[in-house]
């Protein structure tokens, strides 16, 4: 197999922690943080749930001392937490020391506050400030800011595949030798735009979301940020850094099917899944865990088990569960945050309970994990799947 590219810190911030033990505490205790909405004012807010962080972008901003004139939008102040995190987590005192970039995953921006000040731009010339916070890009650019990083600083923005895009092209930097250290990772903060938007596309759930569940009603939303650090092998060694795992595989395939929608049998999962063996030089049956995209609709999770069904055939799929059900779904943040919990269950053996599964679907036989297990575990298999077909998966493993 492929040594991969060595995955040296992580930092996340979602609604079951603001830190990585917090989070695995919190997946290993079973608390997932699925509740009503109290951030934003919708006239949803008594209908749905959602993974909100409950912490206001005031209290935010405070953490990261910014001034109170900052035209930071959340999706930025949780995407800075997280990625000064990950840098502090991987022992880096000097940012520049090395040829480093960033890559910043996003699909919200600053969405939060563009519609929060919409109508109030042309009364108000304070508030202008706020309109060049709506793009993407600004996201990154902010986060690059707050480190001191002053190499190639980039966005990928892909839906909700968007965070496994931005680990992917860090790793194939690093391996084909442009970069010698990629932050990489993802953010999004909750909006009414999506909140509105995915409620249009009749998706969410009016209950707990219950990935590969019969009965499942569709996902419930959530806000999060994650980035990990990526360097090479030539700076772990020059440093004597300890590797938390690695990045062994991944792939990316567009089965160009539906705007919303995956394909009925799955082709671009299958195909992304496929590559991802392909570059790790992995076979299907060395994975220990899969960490399903499970956003529990109903053409996800039929999608994603045709495709995992297609790829091991009459072999026997591995344990497999999703954790939307402790964080609802955080978009481009999904990916990074499950690349995290990938790495803490190498590091701890442990494969996560998929909450709130029931009776399985009667298309196919297939029964995620659904008490906590602990085994073993060498590789990992990551899915995250977003509009428009393009689909990812990442692939984990142990640092030998």
């Amino acid at each position: 197999m492929s040594k991969g590219v060595a995955i040296t810190g992580m930092g996340i911030i979602s609604s079951i922690g603001n830190s990585v033990e917090e989070n695995f505490y919190s997946l290993l205790h079973e608390k997932p943080a699925i509740t009503r909405i109290e951030n934003i004012s919708t006239v949803h807010a008594d209908v749905i749930k959602v993974g909100e962080i409950k912490k206001t972008n005031e209290e935010l901003a405070n953490e990261l001392h910014l001034p109170a004139d900052n035209n930071y939008s959340r999706t930025a102040l949780i995407g800075t937490l997280a990625a000064k995190q990950a840098v502090e987590n991987a022992g880096i005192t000097s940012i520049n020391e090395f040829r480093t970039g960033l890559i910043s995953a996003t699909s919200v921006g600053g969405m939060d506050i563009t519609e929060k000040y919409y109508y109030d731009y042309f009364k108000d010339p304070e508030l202008v400030r706020y309109i060049s916070c709506h793009d993407g890009g600004d996201v990154a650019e902010k986060i690059a800011e707050e480190l001191g990083l002053k190499g190639i600083v980039t966005t990928i923005s892909t839906a909700c595949s968007s965070a496994a895009n931005s680990i992917m092209l860090g790793a194939r930097l690093i391996k084909s030798g442009k970069l010698d250290r990629v932050i990489v990772g993802g953010t999004d903060g909750l909006a009414k735009f999506t909140i509105n938007g995915f409620k249009t596309l009749m998706i969410l759930s009016d209950g707990y979301n219950k990935p590969f569940d019969n009965d499942r009603k569709g996902l419930n939303l959530g806000e999060a940020a994650a980035f990990l650090v990526l360097e090479s092998d030539e700076v772990v060694k020059k440093q004597n850094k300890k590797v938390l795992a690695r990045v062994s595989g991944y792939g990316n395939a567009n089965d160009a099917f539906h705007q919303t929608a995956s394909s009925e049998n799955g082709d671009g999962a299958y195909l992304a899944m496929k590559k991802a063996f392909e570059v790790s030089g992995l076979q299907p049956s060395e994975i220990d865990y899969i960490n399903v995209h499970g956003t529990a609709t109903p053409n996800n999770d039929l999608s994603e088990g045709r495709a995992i069904l297609r790829i091991y055939q009459d072999e026997k799929v591995p344990d497999f569960s999703s954790t939307k059900p402790f964080t609802g779904h955080t978009l481009a943040a999904a990916a990074a945050i499950e690349a995290v919990y990938s790495v803490l269950a190498i590091q701890h053996g442990t494969v996560y309970p998929n909450l709130n599964f029931e009776s399985p679907m009667e298309e196919f036989n297939l029964t995620p994990q659904t008490t906590l297990k602990n085994k073993n575990i060498e590789h990992v298999l990551s899915n995250s799947f977003g509009f428009g077909g393009n689909c990812s998966t990442l692939i984990f493993s142990k640092n030998e």
